[in-house]
């Protein structure tokens, strides 16, 4: 019976774990354009590989410090000569006729030694200038990352964009296919009593297929966004998401006010990265520039050497032997080889003050033409949005006449088909704005 109530109660233990963890799952589908950038941060498969590359350059820098710090090696060996080496002396040295040689074997059949050895960099141009420019690539892979990051944002905002327009979209063709099929069945109620003519029905029946089939387009569409969205997030695909935001939180700022992002050249991304780049190339020039100087090291050894006729030489008397001294490695005569290195350094480095400048001219055009493209998108905007308005005003008035049979079922379609397209017109340049809005502020550096 004990048995029985433990059971019961861990099988309800896990039911409520499993319901809360459910729950919680659930209540994770819902994103503000916020959460998602935070999610696609930290979920982003792209990103993951950019920040494997910081650690990778953390390492390396690590790495080349420490060819600059003490190096210790040990060394242990053991020999047996299945065959002594033989010497041939002069016989005349033994009492024997002169011309003669005399076999000799010098050695004995084992030995063995052991010991460790200490070098240490005093001075060497070379190390001296890898560590800053290890130093260089390190800050060049967080820049990476950095950019990456913002490109990630850019599309995180985008494909929301889209999802949160095409929700919108598809909720005006949803209003619009119940006010047609509204109309159609009216219309076929006056036609049964003989206020309408067959064509008036077979017109609205037109209409309403187009409605159907606008909606359907705007489900795919829909679908198709989240999709997208999903991807750009490394959120799973075949999981359920929402968004949380109003389209209007983001298009009335754009709409209400003119641009205030002023560009932002030295924080600028794009520049820093010149900038780096620039700063590689200056180390790079100065590494093969020392390349004419000595080098100095110091380094330190000591080993213990035995040998005997039989295999156990532990037995034996080990004779210890060691050295400090100190090494110097001049340059004196290499053919220009060096010097042709340093020539080419020395390109490259003008080469990279030069992309550095482009960069700055670059961005400034970017900047220019981002504000000017968001003056434009704005003001085509406000446009289609009056324009809707107006398509609206007209296509209710023309519903009224309609229904009043003051016209016909053709014009009523016209005005139908005006409404729907000056609304995918508006789909188009809201996103148009919000994108024009986007572009800014990663021109601007502002992203």
């Amino acid at each position: 019976m004990k048995k029985q109530i433990k059971q019961l109660i861990l099988f309800l233990f896990l039911s409520v774990v499993g319901l809360s963890l459910k729950a919680q799952e659930e209540e994770n589908t819902g994103f503000s354009l916020d959460q998602a950038t935070q999610y696609a941060m930290q979920n982003s498969y792209v990103l993951f590989n950019t920040k494997q590359d910081i650690t990778v350059a953390q390492k390396q820098v690590w790495e080349t410090i420490t060819t600059g710090l003490p190096q210790v090696s040990g060394t242990a060996n053991y020999s047996w000569f299945l065959n002594l080496p033989v010497s041939l002396i002069p016989g005349e040295f033994f009492g024997g006729e002169p011309g003669t040689y005399i076999p000799v074997k010098f050695g004995q059949d084992y030995s063995a030694d052991f010991g460790f050895s200490v070098s240490q960099k005093i001075f060497d141009g070379a190390w001296i200038v890898g560590v800053s420019s290890a130093e260089l690539y390190l800050n060049l892979a967080k820049q990476a990352n950095e950019k990456t990051e913002i490109d990630i944002r850019n599309a995180v905002a985008q494909a929301y964009y889209t999802v949160l327009i095409s929700e919108r979209y598809r909720e005006v063709m949803l209003e619009n296919l119940k006010n047609t099929t509204d109309l159609y069945e009216e219309t076929k109620v006056y036609y049964e009593n003989g206020f309408r003519e067959q064509q008036d029905v077979d017109q609205l029946r037109i209409l309403l297929k187009n409605a159907e089939n606008e909606v359907l387009r705007s489900e795919r569409e829909l679908k198709i966004a989240k999709t997208v969205l999903k991807y750009t997030m490394g959120y799973n695909i075949s999981q359920e998401i929402e968004l949380t935001d109003e389209i209007e939180v983001f298009v009335s700022p754009l709409v209400q006010e003119m641009n205030t992002i002023d560009l932002d050249l030295i924080n600028h991304i794009d520049y820093r990265l010149a900038q780096s780049n620039f700063e590689v190339s200056e180390k790079l020039y100065r590494l093969e520039k020392v390349a004419y100087l000595p080098r100095f090291d110091a380094f330190y050894s000591y080993s213990k050497t035995s040998y005997g006729n039989k295999a156990n030489l532990l037995q034996e008397a080990w004779f210890p032997s060691s050295l400090v001294g100190f090494q110097a490695s001049i340059p004196i005569f290499n053919s220009g080889n060096k010097r042709a290195k340093v020539q080419m350094a020395r390109i490259e480095l003008d080469k990279a003050q030069n992309d550095m400048r482009f960069a700055e001219i670059t961005l400034q055009k970017d900047y220019l033409t981002a504000s000017a493209q968001m003056e434009t998108a704005r003001e085509q905007f406000i446009n289609t949005r009056e324009n809707l308005d107006l398509a609206q005003s007209i296509l209710d008035k023309t519903h009224i006449k309609f229904n009043n049979g003051m016209v016909g079922s053709a014009e009523l379609s016209q005005q139908e088909s005006q409404y729907i397209t000056t609304w995918q017109q508006l789909v188009t340049s809201t996103l148009s704005l919000l994108q024009a809005d986007l572009n800014l502020k990663k021109a601007a550096g502002a992203l």
